[in-house]
């Protein structure tokens, strides 16, 4: 099973403008095993929020090895020209170590601030991909779009991967898990999605058709995740900052389908968690791979968890075989 490091970018004025508890972090993820450093994307947040794409940058110069990924961008607010130029510019500083992982979004003043509507984000999302995966695998680009059009588009430099860097997409309605299967190469679950339903989701996504430019259909699950000596020690530091976070996100996801899950008690939240000593997180994670993921994407850190906290819990996730 491969294991991704989910980075908490929130920031606040003591760590700006540097990254520097995310630096130590990465590094030694990398050093532990982990497959992928993950970085989410979030707009209109006090006290902060480092930005996604910058931040994907500065970390991939601070790294050798570890891969890097997106879950997820929000596809429909973006230029696609502009979106595609810069992902392939990160693959190709990184030595192709990209993964692009993105979302429809669901807060609607995130579409405002963009100058997008909520109700176009499917159309959106669509000819934001098609845009982007052609210019990333196609010498010339003719396209003729809804909101973007281009005639004899190149990108030069092209992603360092061949035919390109893989693609990802979260959701969680079977409208999202055909679009995903149709137009990208991995499925990234929601982290509340609950255990008992994903071994039904990912037989959905897995049942339909692959787009002709697909490099294949993988699962990628994302869990709340922390390692320590004993289930008593684990709970005692992820505990609160973690109810710190859903407590916020229950704010945030108000628009949502599924905000309604970040009010729920911690027993509701360990059992779709990786949360546990050494053993039960090891037993977790194989109930995962039985499923039928490919790889695991742990959240340690939520606003507020000591760094020393953070990183016990990276190296107890590498001594487990990141």
């Amino acid at each position: 099973m491969r294991l991704g490091l989910y980075v908490n970018l929130f920031a606040d004025k003591a760590d700006r403008p540097r990254l520097a508890d995310a630096v130590e972090q990465v590094r030694l993820a990398e050093q532990a095993g982990f497959s992928w450093i993950v970085l989410g994307e979030r707009h209109l947040h006090r006290p902060g929020y480092h930005e996604a794409l910058t931040s994907l940058a500065y970390l991939a110069a601070h790294t050798e090895r570890i891969g890097l990924a997106t879950a997820g961008l929000i596809a429909p607010v973006y230029q696609p020209v502009w979106l595609a130029e810069t992902l392939a510019h990160i693959d190709v500083l990184s030595g192709g170590r990209l993964t692009a992982g993105f979302v429809l979004g669901y807060r609607p003043e995130e579409f405002t601030l963009f100058g997008t509507r909520p109700e176009e984000r499917v159309p959106r999302f669509e000819e934001c991909l098609e845009l982007l995966t052609r210019l990333w695998t196609e010498d010339e680009v003719a396209f003729d779009g809804r909101w973007t059009r281009v005639e004899g588009a190149y990108l030069s430099p092209r992603p360092v991967q061949d035919p390109r860097p893989r693609i990802w997409n979260g959701g969680r309605v079977p409208a999202a898990l055909e679009r995903t299967a149709r137009m990208c190469d991995g499925w990234t679950t929601s982290f509340n999605e609950t255990d008992e339903e994903l071994p039904e989701k990912i037989r959905a996504y897995r049942s339909y058709p692959q787009g002709p430019t697909s490099l294949g259909a993988e699962v990628i699950v994302c869990r709340e995740g922390y390692a320590a000596a004993t289930t008593q020690r684990a709970r005692a530091a992820l505990e609160r900052p973690l109810r710190g976070l859903y407590d916020a996100y229950g704010d945030w996801k108000r628009t949502s389908a599924d905000a309604a899950r970040y009010a729920q008690q911690w027993d509701d939240i360990a059992a779709r968690s990786v949360i546990g000593s050494p053993a039960e997180c090891r037993e977790r994670i194989g109930r995962y791979a039985e499923m039928g993921a490919d790889g695991l994407v742990l959240r340690v850190q939520p606003p507020g968890m000591p760094q020393a906290d953070a990183l016990r819990a990276i190296e107890a996730f590498g001594e487990l075989g990141a």
